[in-house]
């Protein structure tokens, strides 16, 4: 069993559709919504945990090409180069996502996989430093 985060976006013509529930009946996956946003214009997002074997992850992902919906790997965004490792976001981080590489010289570093993308790194930046696919 492996676990994978994706980041799915929906355009309108595919939200009324139960693809997630397919994924997890056909597929034998186990998902974990971390965030989801419908649109005004009715378009979707999705952030998501899939847990289950690589050759049903492989085939939940030829499943997904059938439809207009778009796989993405990354959903929080941590510009490296604006960063002024202030620390401000590490005591908002619920996961450990953001921390201290190195407490002497503090410098910050972001590990994706850690993120549950909760987005207080976002609110808490005076620098605007981390920002989000959706």
């Amino acid at each position: 069993m492996i676990t994978k985060k994706i980041y799915l976006y929906f355009p309108k013509s595919e939200t009324e559709k139960p693809i997630v529930c397919q994924l997890i009946r056909n597929f034998d996956l186990t998902i974990n919504i971390f965030r989801a946003k419908v649109t005004p214009e009715e378009e979707g997002y999705l952030s998501l945990e899939i847990t289950g074997t690589q050759e049903h992850i492989d085939q939940a992902y030829e499943f997904l090409s059938e439809f207009d919906v778009i796989i993405q790997n990354k959903g929080i965004h941590w510009d490296s180069d604006r960063c002024t490792h202030c620390g401000n976001c590490i005591v908002h981080c619920p996961t450990g996502a953001l921390h201290f590489s190195d407490r002497t010289t503090r410098t910050v570093m972001f590990n994706e996989e850690k993120c549950i993308e909760c987005l207080s790194c976002i609110t808490n930046c005076p620098f605007g430093v981390c920002s989000s696919a959706f």
